[in-house]
């Protein structure tokens, strides 16, 4: 396949602005699935969380066909958490699309992933997506973009960009701005003849030494490691003999190709040879990792190693101690626990782990909560059992001075919250740097906060919008320690005893404060029940039954009000926690529990630190 006739693109945008379901429609209006084929919505989204939670992870990739020409598409995370992604994804394109919500306009994700984007040298085509919505402004949008590519330095080239309008739910794109009805593309043609005219084949000369560099990782249970990467230079063959190199001046070893594959469509199909511009998979090369060039022996031509930014979070993973450890986990151990992820850290490039003073307990650092909350999902859902800490922000020394992690957020609510959110963002050390009514009585706020406030914001924010607020965030760089930010304005209830929790118990403490567990839930000591309705730590009997006697009495008394306790989820046990408590993950349950389970050792803990 001549490069001339091979382009590689990738899909960027901010969360939800309709990646997935854009590249569902040019899979389908390429003619990749046969008319009698059933596909589901957003195809490439098939890990099991992505498809819960209607975000992508992994950035994957697929191919399509049009008019002779072979275009490779990646289509790439939004959240700035899997910004590990998004980088390997770029270094295997020559062009990116960038997908614009009509409504939204460019959000804080649609300016990370377009900085790293017009750093490298790519030329973006701006999608002016859902433009069939209520409320959509698509000439806003097309003047944002040009405002957010200038302030980013985009050259004049990458500002003369293309611009094509287009409703990925609906399959359909145009080059003209124009009401619904007539003047509205058939199909998605206007965007794949865009493609074609905008993104430069790749450049590269298929007799130069082979240089292919890795930028993904698969693995099967048949072949082993597979190696996924752009051809930059020569010809890639089964059979081959390679030098593989971490580097210019890294490490080297020799290894031999057993099969080479290309996309087609979804699906992987075996070659006899690739050639420069092709996106390829290959095997045979048992310790092959991301980032390494896989080249000829005789006339090495390494590129240097991929670049990912630095974590900017991290927790402690411990192995589970309590009282219920090993009741729903197969993988228990501490072993098991950094078996495991060792084995992450082959394809999860932002991710470090490194082990600590304390037996069976790691540190693990990454992008931001939701990186590490997914890592967490994964593992209970494999059957793992641990215990985490609460998220803590990576600081740095830089002359001297300690330096921390500060967030760009941008909070898009409606009017009437604005006071209670620009309150708690203030007490949180957030400085406002842009206030944007849209005239429909919502306004956007745009903070310069540290990433230490945002930890346990998004569960308050969402009870100050009373749900209807959106909030996202992106690093934006390290700056001088911003002082003390108040913790959990709560105390927790306590367990003094281990037990079944009963309704007579829980009626009792009803008063008391909400509670995170249901009658005939196991309880043990040191596990916390619920959140105290007051400031301090209250240990609680939640284990108690009502005394039965001879007398009877009247059924008014039996009657027991119980507050519905609060549903636990991962996110809200990793943002709750405080720095003496721990999470508790098994596979079909999450418990929140102090450090030091026994009441003295809670208090001689606190003297100490104190």
């Amino acid at each position: 396949m001549s490069n001339k006739q091979i382009r590689n693109i990738a899909i960027i945008a901010h969360v939800d602005h309709g990646k997935t379901t854009m590249v569902d429609q040019l899979l389908r209006q390429s003619g990749t699935f046969a008319e009698h084929e059933k596909v589901v919505d957003t195809v490439m989204d098939n890990n099991a969380i992505e498809r819960e939670r209607g975000i992508t992870i992994l950035a994957k990739n697929c191919a399509v066909s049009w008019k002779g020409t072979h275009i490779n598409i990646v289509d790439t995370p939004g959240h700035a958490d899997f910004g590990g992604e998004v980088e390997r994804a770029l270094s295997m394109v020559d062009g990116v699309v960038l997908l614009i919500d009509a409504q939204e306009g460019p959000m804080p994700q649609t300016r990370f992933v377009t900085k790293k984007a017009l750093a490298l040298g790519l030329r973006p085509i701006l999608v002016v997506n859902k433009v069939d919505k209520p409320g959509a402004r698509p000439q806003y949008v097309v003047d944002a973009a040009f405002d957010l590519f200038d302030k980013l330095g985009a050259t004049d080239e990458q500002l003369d960009f293309p611009v094509v309008y287009a409703s990925g739910i609906n399959g359909w794109s145009s080059m003209e701005e124009g009401g619904q009805g007539e003047q509205w593309g058939p199909d998605m043609s206007a965007l794949f003849d865009t493609i074609l005219a905008h993104v430069p084949p790749h450049e590269g000369e298929a007799d130069a030494p082979l240089q292919l560099q890795i930028s993904a990782i698969d693995f099967s249970t048949f072949v082993g490691r597979i190696g996924v990467g752009r051809v930059n230079a020569g010809t890639v063959k089964p059979g081959m003999e390679v030098l593989v190199m971490e580097g210019p001046d890294g490490a080297s070893h020799k290894g031999r190709i057993n099969q080479v594959l290309t996309f087609q469509g979804l699906e992987r199909v075996q070659v006899t040879q690739a050639g420069p511009g092709d996106i390829v998979l290959i095997n045979g090369i048992a310790d092959i990792s991301i980032g390494v060039t896989v080249t000829d022996p005789l006339q090495p031509a390494p590129l240097p190693m991929l670049k990912v930014d630095e974590p900017t979070l991290t927790m402690n993973f411990c192995v589970n101690t309590s009282p219920l450890a090993g009741r729903e986990g197969k993988f228990v151990t501490s072993r098991q626990i950094w078996d495991r992820l060792q084995k992450e850290l082959q394809h999860n490039v932002a991710l470090r782990v490194s082990e600590t003073d304390e037996e069976g307990v790691f540190e693990v650092m990454g992008r931001g909560e939701l990186h590490l909350t997914i890592l967490l999902e994964n593992m209970r859902r494999e059957g793992y059992e641990l215990a985490v800490s609460k998220p803590r922000v990576v600081f740095r020394d830089v002359n001297g001075e300690r330096h921390e992690p500060i967030e760009l957020v941008t909070a898009d609510i409606e009017e009437q919250h604005q006071g209670g959110v620009m309150q708690a963002l203030g007490e949180r050390r957030g400085d406002l740097i842009n206030m944007e009514p849209d005239g429909r009585g919502r306004v956007r706020l745009e903070y310069r906060i540290p990433a230490r406030g945002l930890i346990g914001f998004s569960n308050e924010f969402l009870n100050l919008t009373r749900g209807s607020g959106l909030i996202s965030n992106i690093f934006d760089s390290y700056e001088p320690y911003k002082g003390e930010i108040a913790g959990r304005k709560n105390g927790v209830l306590i367990s003094m005893d281990d037990g079944e929790i009963f309704n007579y118990a829980l009626g009792k403490l009803d008063d008391r404060g909400r509670m995170f567990v249901r009658a005939n839930d196991p309880v043990y000591e040191g596990m916390i029940v619920g959140i105290h309705s007051r400031d301090n730590d209250l240990v609680v009997n939640a284990t108690r039954t009502k005394q039965l006697t001879n007398f009877r009495v009247s059924g008014k008394e039996d009657a027991i009000k119980i507050t519905p306790p609060i549903t636990l989820t991962l996110e809200y046990g990793v943002e709750f926690v405080e720095d003496d408590e721990l999470v508790e993950i098994t596979p079909k349950s999450i418990r929140l529990r102090k450090r030091f389970l026994k009441e003295h050792e809670r208090k001689r803990a606190g003297r100490e630190s104190a």
